[in-house]
């Protein structure tokens, strides 16, 4: 086990029995430049210091924690929500994206490769790449492009290469998996910007704890210690960020999940894009396609760390129905003036859920990312009116 929680993880990227680096050969040198520019990175105070600058001068950092009074009247709890829906780009993908783009920069790498499912990372991804002078490019999966339209259409105005996946299910799956083999022959001059904590090591960790500043940000906003401590979980990487400002405190830690998508709460141990963690699977264990409303959750498995942490019972994983997370929206547009992405409304779905039966006791307090803004979502959501 980690020697502190939500820490460096162990040798060979390991997270108790997860995580890893299952990579081709071709890339296991490129992954261990990656690793080996992160670990210099991280301990530079130059570049520290340059990366806590962008996020507060083209991010908008530090997001708010914002009291949901309204809401939290209607549900007998007090719900905070940290509101990376108003940092730049509308979610937080940003963080881990320009803390990427800079090492892009200090190894001599002039495009930056992604995938993207809801659209969040690869806008991110084209935002970072214009604002440092990179090129990118960003594969998305055939089904996302045409529910995310708008997203599309932002990152091609940013002047990033939209690639349409055609294979298997045509979501975010498909398209990382179409990133790393396209990176396999672009390793020269292209680093691949991973959008959450998944893929082989340092992935997991280094998005990690670029996103760390979530948690740490909403720790020092928050007076005491809230009772639960809840984010949405795709691959997991908002989750993950939040966690590790929490994850030394009494906070229960709650990561809920698309009901179609339940790496955590449903996956069994296997291997995908490069690492060992939980995947859905069927009995021969070949993956099961995922299906969720959101775009962004719509992925069979959970990283690594959250493996571990459910593993360790340190974090709580919970599922909510497509249903569930659309009438979450409704009910925070209507309270608080929010309208939140799907994906962070499965978190919302959650406590409102667990409030009305009485899994959340009266007067408790709730600490729940926003994830996200749900601007992205208007095709789907008009659906609700």
């Amino acid at each position: 086990m980690q020697d502190v929680m939500m820490g460096e993880p162990q040798a060979r990227g390991r997270f108790g029995e997860y995580g890893g680096r299952y990579a081709p050969e071709s890339l296991v040198e490129a992954c261990r430049q990656v690793e080996e520019t992160f670990r210099e990175a991280w301990a530079d105070p130059g570049f520290r210091a340059e990366l806590a600058r962008l996020l507060a001068l083209h991010a908008g950092r530090p997001t708010p924690l914002t009291p949901a009074l309204r809401l939290s009247e209607e549900l007998g709890v007090r719900l905070y929500l940290k509101r990376e829906d108003l940092a730049h780009t509308g979610s937080h993908k940003i963080n881990n994206v320009l803390g990427q783009a800079l090492l892009a920069t200090r190894m001599g790498r002039r495009r930056l490769i992604a995938e993207t499912g809801a659209g969040q990372h690869g806008v991110a991804t084209a935002t970072a790449a214009a604002l440092l002078g990179l090129e990118a490019t960003v594969f998305m999966g055939e089904r996302d492009i045409e529910r995310q339209a708008l997203n599309v259409v932002r990152m091609r105005l940013l002047g990033a290469e939209v690639v349409p996946v055609t294979t298997g299910s045509r979501t975010l799956k498909d398209a990382t998996s179409e990133a790393m083999r396209h990176w396999v022959s672009a390793t020269a001059d292209s680093h691949y910007c991973v959008g959450s904590v998944i893929g082989p090591d340092p992935y997991p960790w280094m998005v990690r704890e670029f996103q760390r500043v979530i948690g740490d940000e909403a720790r020092e906003q928050y007076s005491g210690v809230p009772d639960h401590v809840v984010a949405c979980v795709g691959g997991g990487s908002n989750a993950a960020g939040t966690f590790a400002g929490f994850a030394d405190t009494p906070a229960r830690l709650v990561g809920v999940e698309a009901e179609g998508g339940a790496g955590a709460a449903r996956g069994r141990p296997g291997v995908l894009h490069g690492c060992r963690s939980l995947f859905l699977q069927d009995d021969d264990g070949q993956i099961v396609e995922a299906h969720s409303i959101a775009a962004g959750l719509d992925y069979p498995g959970v990283g690594p760390e959250h493996a571990h942490l459910r593993d360790l019972g340190r974090a709580r994983y919970v599922t909510v129905t497509d249903d569930e997370a659309a009438r979450a929206v409704v009910q925070l547009a209507r309270t608080e003036g929010i309208v939140p992405a799907l994906e962070s409304a499965h978190a919302l779905a959650w406590v409102i859920r667990a409030a009305r039966d009485g899994e959340l006791p009266a007067g408790s307090t709730v600490l729940m990312t926003l994830s996200g803004r749900g601007d992205k979502d208007v095709s789907t959501l008009k659906e609700l009116l």
